[in-house]
């Protein structure tokens, strides 16, 4: 098989990096996350790069990064919240083993607090923003997946074993 094991998609602060590394490690394999891959490559915050040069910007780094993993990388993947707008990437995902974690609005202000660190949900209601992203995104995360995995309520064990029970993964 070329291309990961598993690529994780999914809104900003369901948890991709910690159930990516738990997957990796369950797995035997490595984890990447294209959002790392870009902060190390411009030695600065996404949140920077959002208020410097502007988000569509972010979004021709951030496709040049998600191809550059998929084609290199063959452990656990976890994508930012916004990778699936662009088609080419969409496209990338085709035939893949993608997971998307999902998540209710309640457990993202749970999780994140919805505060205004996350460039996308620096306006005066981030839980209504949040639920407007979540409205133009959700199709684009069910298209790309071969499965949905709800993380709400669950630990970051419970939701990486339901990833590896969903893709058939788990070793016996």
């Amino acid at each position: 098989m070329t291309g990961p094991r598993i690529v994780l998609v999914g809104p900003m602060g369901v948890g991709k990096s910690t159930v990516g590394e738990l997957l990796a490690a369950r797995l035997g394999t490595t984890f990447r996350d294209t959002d790392a891959d870009i902060v190390a490559a411009e030695g600065r915050e996404i949140s920077e790069i959002f208020v410097d040069d502007g988000e569509p910007h972010f979004r021709a780094l951030e496709r040049a990064a998600v191809a550059r993993a998929l084609a290199g990388h063959d452990g656990v993947l976890a994508l930012g919240g916004g990778a699936v707008l662009d088609a080419d990437t969409r496209r990338l995902l085709t035939g893949l083993p993608v997971a998307y974690l999902s998540m209710e609005v309640a457990e993202a202000v749970r999780r994140t607090g919805l505060d205004a660190a996350r460039p996308l949900l620096a306006v005066v209601n981030p839980r209504q923003q949040w639920k407007r992203l979540m409205e133009e995104r959700r199709h684009l995360y069910t298209g790309v997946a071969r499965v949905v995995v709800a993380t709400d309520g669950r630990t970051p064990e419970e939701v990486a074993d339901g990833v590896l029970d969903a893709l058939e993964l788990r070793k016996a």
